[in-house]
């Protein structure tokens, strides 16, 4: 089979090196040349464990990239892997997909076979029926193209794996030839595939992704509690977890949850139910909670440390979380603001993301090393659960003070805190 990606972005490049994996020709549209001849060259523009892997192996034999859509017209799937980032208001903002849409069609015109159009980025409910689908055929002038959605459950750092060996595979289309050939394409996987229309489908992204941080906020507000009776949340939530109708998944307290997708869907969520006259009341105290709770660790530091002006605060880790180079959305973030608000030097270390942290705080200390970022500070907050920091013991007898705050539970070492345990 013939695919075209449209996005070489962190979802578009990981679908298109999988699906080259699984035997088919995929040309990926990237309007960045840079990025595009990265691709080309074999070598990842992201770091994902495993893509540079099936770079090297399919780049230029099953897989290309390149700027132009002429390949869309060749293919018999073309999947829109676009950014939908949050506007002002929180809602999604589906530019890039509009404009993905218009050039899909443009480039359909010269298309002599039935072809399919697949959602994949993350969009409000109603989107690929509403925007996708008359962009494509106003612009390709064509009414025999179809439509699906298939939204992705990628985790950063293990997206490959994911894709690869999924839970589930959901496929939303219009009609049955347009399922079945998204279906066709995932020949080789092993996994359940549900299939339903393309708003249902779209709605299973935002509503794992909502729940999911549901239960983060939930096992942070309990942990909140736990910490005020003297009790461990993580002796709590093993108990609660045992439960089937639970799962221990995500239960794991700390300092609230980053990235990509949890922040801005649930924030879009929101907004899509206030436009339909919903009150969403528990999805925006998960908001709430979460944006709170990393804070909690510069307070708890003022309480133990005094005034912070000019004391100098090793932070460890700066991604959303490990594995991963991804700083959006970090928790490291506010709590950098909120320490340098208050006058404190920071001393930061990551082992991937401080290149990309450099660009929002570039005047803060960036250390080699966990042990340079320790040497002579007054306090330390972790931020990000690399296993690097299990490890970490005689290291913190470099700090002057050893004040140690967990944002995540990692550390192995005595006399630490955590945020709520």
């Amino acid at each position: 089979m013939r695919i075209a990606v449209v996005g070489g972005g962190y979802v578009g490049l990981v679908t298109g090196a999988c699906f080259a994996e699984l035997g088919h020709i995929v040309d990926i549209v990237e309007i960045d040349a840079g990025k595009a001849a990265a691709i080309n060259a074999g070598r990842a523009p992201i770091h994902e464990r495993g893509l540079d892997a099936l770079l090297a192996k399919h780049a230029g034999v099953r897989l290309r990239a390149g700027t132009d859509y002429g390949p869309v017209a060749l293919s018999d799937l073309a999947f829109i892997c676009v950014g939908t980032p949050p506007a002002a208001d929180g809602s999604a903002d589906l530019s890039m997909v509009a404009a993905a849409s218009r050039s899909i069609g443009e480039a359909l015109r010269e298309g002599k076979s039935a072809h399919t159009v697949v959602v994949k980025s993350t969009v409000p409910p109603g989107t690929t029926e509403n925007l996708v689908a008359p962009t494509v055929g106003n612009h390709s002038h064509r009414a025999d193209t179809g439509f699906a959605m298939n939204p992705e459950f990628l985790r950063e750092g293990r997206a490959v794996e994911d894709f690869l060996h999924p839970d589930r595979i959901v496929i939303g289309s219009r009609d049955g030839r347009s399922g079945d050939t998204v279906a066709a394409a995932y020949t080789g996987v092993s996994a359940p595939v549900v299939r339903c229309g393309l708003t249902a489908a779209e709605m299973i992204k935002y509503a794992s992704n909502a729940l999911l941080a549901t239960k983060i906020s939930f096992a942070n507000e309990v942990g909140n509690v736990c910490k005020r009776l003297g009790i461990d949340v993580y002796e709590v939530m093993r108990g609660v977890g045992m439960d089937h109708r639970v799962s221990a998944h995500f239960l794991s307290a700390g300092a609230g949850f980053g990235g990509s997708c949890f922040p801005k869907d649930v924030a879009a969520l929101v907004r899509l139910a206030e436009g339909l006259g919903e009150e969403p009341a528990l999805l925006r105290s998960v908001l709430d909670v979460n944006d709170r709770q990393p804070l909690r660790m510069v307070r708890m530091l003022e309480e133990r440390l005094g005034n912070l002006s000019g004391k100098r605060i090793a932070v460890l880790g700066l991604a959303f979380k490990d594995n991963t180079d991804d700083i959006r959305e970090a928790r490291a973030v506010p709590v950098i603001a909120g320490l340098l608000q208050r006058g404190a030097a920071v001393a930061a270390y990551d082992p991937l993301a401080a290149a990309s942290m450099r660009r929002v705080f570039p005047g803060i200390d960036y250390a080699a090393s966990a042990a340079d970022a320790l040497r002579g500070a007054d306090a330390c907050l972790v931020m990000t659960e690399w296993p690097e920091f299990s490890t970490l013991n005689g290291e913190f007898d470099l700090m002057n003070s050893r004040i140690v705050i967990e944002g995540r539970r990692i550390l192995s070492c005595d006399g630490k805190e955590g945020i709520c345990w």
